[in-house]
């Protein structure tokens, strides 16, 4: 399954986070903070990956970035 059917992207501008979540269940997956001027450009390339990925393949490619 396509990762843009498994998950959602939480990210407005002018925001500090941006938010990966789990359709299904609703449960946060992946979590960063960041710095206004970066939320774009992560949302950008997160979005890029949710419409090219396996749901699984992006997981493993964007848990290694994720800082808690």
């Amino acid at each position: 399954m396509k990762a843009n059917r498994a998950y959602e992207l939480l990210a407005r501008r002018g925001e500090r986070h941006v938010e990966v979540v789990e359709i299904d269940s609703g449960e946060v997956v992946l979590f960063w903070d960041t710095r206004p001027g970066d939320t774009g450009r992560l949302a950008r390339a997160l979005r890029a990956d949710l419409a090219g990925l396996e749901a699984d393949e992006f997981l493993i490619k964007w848990q290694r970035y994720e800082v808690r």
